[in-house]
C-alpha cells in the first residue's frame, strides 16, 4: 500500500513539474491565461465569460424598465 502511495506522489509530482517547466525555469514565465474572454477565437465567435454575459444581461434588462 505505501508502495503505491509513493508511486502515485511521485508521478503526480513529475506532472505537476512537466506541465510547469516554462513557468518555474524562465524569467518571464507565467501560466497560460485560459479565461474565456482573453481568447481571440472565443471572441470572433461572440462567446464571452459568464459572469460579464450575466452583467450585461443584467443592464440590459434594468434599462428596459
Amino acid at each position: 500500500m505505501e508502495l503505491l502511495i509513493g508511486t502515485t506522489f511521485v508521478i503526480v509530482l513529475l506532472a505537476v513539474l512537466l506541465l510547469g517547466i516554462r513557468v518555474f525555469f524562465t524569467k518571464k514565465g507565467k501560466f497560460p491565461n485560459i479565461h474565456i474572454g482573453q481568447n481571440k477565437a472565443m471572441r470572433k465567435k461572440g462567446i464571452g465569460c459568464v459572469t460579464s454575459q450575466d452583467k450585461e444581461a443584467r443592464e440590459q434588462k434594468v434599462n428596459h424598465q
